[in-house]
Order: structure tokens, then sequence, then C-alpha cells
């Protein structure tokens, strides 16, 4: 076996391992169930501020006057959505991580939701008439939103955990009659391995923040998120995350679902953030964020392959691609591309592999760049990712005609990559046909 074949079974093994580990796919499968929340809140904040808002939006013209009484209904979505984003994070894990450990009723997400807040302080000193007032019994919003997202995570693993691990000893089960209905029933088998559980977590909490000073909240957002958020944030950070995710396409595996346990936390984070300045018309924090990606690294679809599409129409010459890239056009105007990676192909295709890996590097090095400038505005509403190009530019910078210039020349260079190698293929496959066809002739020559 060669070195190359041998590379390929490693990445492979490693990413159906990745994929399998329960705690990748329950986060996974939360933040795919949470992204109608996120896009909900972040088109209240489009509405609010574009629309609804007497200063900035079209409410500010005479006529349309009147729909800047209807703001505050904007801003009651987008508290009830973006300011609860790890609350319902929470919730969704354990159900998730509940139903691959065999319990598929809500309780281990409510359980989770309960050990979280036990876990966080819930009073607060506030200055008010400037005097420090002790407040009780409130959850202040950094607990609620997108800070305490890995906190959450980890409680809500922690929590299931234990709770699974528990409710499988018999002697913890409180056993009913059976003319009890099963629900009753399950209810309090569930009783004594939930209690275990809530105290156990209450008591690390409460623990740690005597032994260290600080709470839970303040270590795992200080050691781990905090670091994350910043290596993302850079410009060599997210090169390497989108390299990982091409190298697993490039070998046949979907390199989206592989990263997206470490890119949809700290990138739909990033985001939101930024959504909830923008609704308080403070400065825009984050470059890097989930529509960055969309807009300016995956144009089209992973490898930002409309460029390859239109390189293919203007430069080949293959009646079969030529048929491919017509074919897939429409679709990658969704950012739908698995009609061009698996028609052309692309995977393990060692010619368009290269062009495939590189482009969207370029482009978001680019896109990074012209928004860093000044350029393009940053991203400040959260678009869905079919959303067609130009339009996910201009919707989620709120209207920046320089991401939309960004975006057109990010694809006018992802097509200046790509029209080399697509000539180059087109040659390889017109020699390989007239061997094939000189090869055929001359099989068919009568014996003399």
């Amino acid at each position: 076996m060669s070195y190359k074949d041998r590379l390929i079974d490693s990445l492979g093994s490693f990413a159906n391992t990745f994929n399998s580990y329960r705690y990748i796919m329950a986060i996974k499968a939360a933040f795919i169930t949470l992204m109608p929340v996120i896009i909900v809140g972040a088109f209240s904040v489009l509405i609010s501020n574009m629309v609804m808002d007497p200063k900035n939006g079209l409410a500010s013209f005479e006529i349309f006057s009147f729909l800047a009484v209807l703001k505050p209904i904007m801003t009651s979505i987008n508290y009830a959505t973006l300011s609860f984003i790890t609350i319902g994070a929470v919730f969704l894990i354990g159900i998730e991580l509940g139903k691959i450990n065999g319990n598929r009723t809500l309780f281990p997400g409510m359980l989770a939701v309960i050990c979280f807040i036990a876990v966080t302080p819930t009073t607060l000193e506030l200055m008010v008439n400037d005097q420090l007032q002790v407040v009780k019994d409130v959850l202040a919003k950094q607990f609620s939103d997108t800070k305490s997202l890995f906190l959450g995570m980890f409680i809500a693993i922690l929590s299931v955990e234990i709770y699974t691990r528990l409710e499988r000893i018999n002697g913890l089960r409180i056993k009913m009659p059976e003319s009890v209905p099963p629900n009753v029933a399950a209810s309090f088998s569930a009783l004594i391995p939930a209690i275990i559980t809530v105290v156990l977590i209450a008591t690390f909490g409460f623990v740690f923040h005597r032994v260290t000073g600080i709470y839970l909240y303040d270590a795992v957002y200080k050691v781990i998120q905090q670091p994350l958020e910043s290596v993302m944030q850079s410009l060599p950070g997210i090169l390497i995350l989108m390299f990982v995710a091409q190298l697993f396409w490039v070998i046949g595996i979907h390199g989206n679902q592989m990263i997206k346990p470490i890119r949809e936390p700290l990138l739909l984070g990033a985001i939101t953030v930024n959504m909830t300045a923008f609704e308080q018309g403070k400065e825009i924090p984050n470059i890097i964020t989930m529509p960055f990606w969309d807009v300016y690294m995956s144009i089209g679809g992973s490898g930002c392959t409309i460029g390859l599409l239109l390189a293919v129409i203007l430069a080949s010459r293959r009646k079969e691609m030529k048929e491919i890239g017509k074919l897939s056009l429409g679709p990658s105007f969704f950012n739908i591309n698995e009609p061009v990676i698996f028609g052309m192909p692309i995977m393990l295709n060692p010619i368009l592999a290269i062009p495939f890996i590189i482009t969207p590097l370029v482009t978001g090095t680019i896109g990074y760049f012209a928004t860093s400038l000044g350029f393009a505005g940053r991203a400040v509403v959260m678009v869905p990712w079919t959303t067609p190009p130009v339009i996910n530019a201009w919707l989620s910078t709120a209207g920046s005609m320089g991401a939309v210039v960004t975006q057109l020349v990010c694809i006018g260079v992802s097509v200046v990559i790509y029209l080399p190698f697509v000539k180059v293929a087109s040659r390889r496959a017109d020699a390989a046909q007239l061997a094939a066809e000189t090869g055929n002739e001359l099989g068919t020559q009568p014996v003399r």
C-alpha cells in the first residue's frame, strides 16, 4: 500500500471515529436544531434596524414613521432568541445525548438545564443611585447568551452522563406496582438518580468556587472559550480550520460535518455577539463569523466551486464537463455543490483537488483584509447558508455594498485560480480519450 493510500485510510478512520463519538454527535444535532432560532433572531435584528429604526431605518422617512412604534416587537424577539442561546443549547444537547444513551424522553434536557443553572451565580451586585445593591435570584445575561456556551456544553454532557449511569443501577430505582401508568412509574424510577445528579453537580460548583474563589463560568470562559475565540478570530485560525475541512472533502468525507462541533459554537457565538452589538448601536467586534465563512469562503458551496463551474463553462471543450457544469450551476447558486464534487469529480482527483483546497483560503484572506480595512462591512445578521451569493453578502452585513463588491472580487479570483487546472484536466481527458480510441482502432485491425 502506498503512502498516499495509507494517509487516506488513516484520515478516513479518524473521521469515522470522530463522527461516531457520542458527544460530537449530540453537539452537532443540537446546533442543527438551534439554527432556526438563531436565524429568527437574526432577522428580527435586520428588520429592527433597517425597517423600524427611526434614525437609520425605513422609519426615518416621515411616511413610514409609524413603523418606529413597532420596534419593541422585534426587540423582544431578539431578546427571546439570541439572549438564551446557551439555555437552548444545554437543553438540546441533554436531549440528544440522552437519546444516544437510550433515554427517549425530554427529561435529560430538563435535567441538564437544572444542573447548569445550579452552578451559575444568581446573586448580582449592581450600582443603583451610586449605591451598591445586592440583587438575588436573577440570571445575568452573560450566563444565558454565548459567553456561557462552553460551560453549558460541559455541564450538559457531565450531568446526562452521571444520570444515565445512575439510572442503570437497579438499587436506585423506585419500583411501582404494575397498576401504575407507565409514565408515572418512569418518573418515580428517575427520581433518585435525578436527585443525586443535581446534588453532585451543584456541590461540584459550590466546592470549586470555595476552593478557587472563582465560579465555573469564569474558569471555563477564561481558560477554554476565550482563547479558542481569539484563535478563531485570527486569520491563521480560520484558514487552518478551512484547510482541514477541504482536506477531508478531497478524500471523500464531508468536511463541514467534521469541523462542525468546533466551528458552530465559536462562529455562531461570534455572529450573535455582533447582532447584539448592532441592535444596541455599539461597535461591531468580530470579523470572522458564520456569515463570513459562507460569504467569502464557501461561495457556491465548499471550495468556492462556483468559480470551478464558471471556469468550466468558459474554458473547457469537454462535453461531459460542460454538461456537469450546466447541471450544477443552478444548485450552486444556493451553495449546494454535491453535484459538482461527485460529478466532476473533485474527490481523489489531484488536479482539481489543489484549487479546491487553495481557493477558499485565498478568498477568505481577501474577505478578511477587506473587512478589517473597513471596505466591507462586518456581518451583523445570520442568514441561511442556502442564500444565494451577492444577496447573502448584502443581507448579512445589513446592506454593505463593500461586502457585495468584495464577494464579487472573490468570485472572479476563484475563476482565475480554477481556470488553469480546468484546462489541464480537459487536456488530460482529451489525451486519455485519444489513447483509448487509438487502442480500440488497433485492436480491431485484422491480423496478417
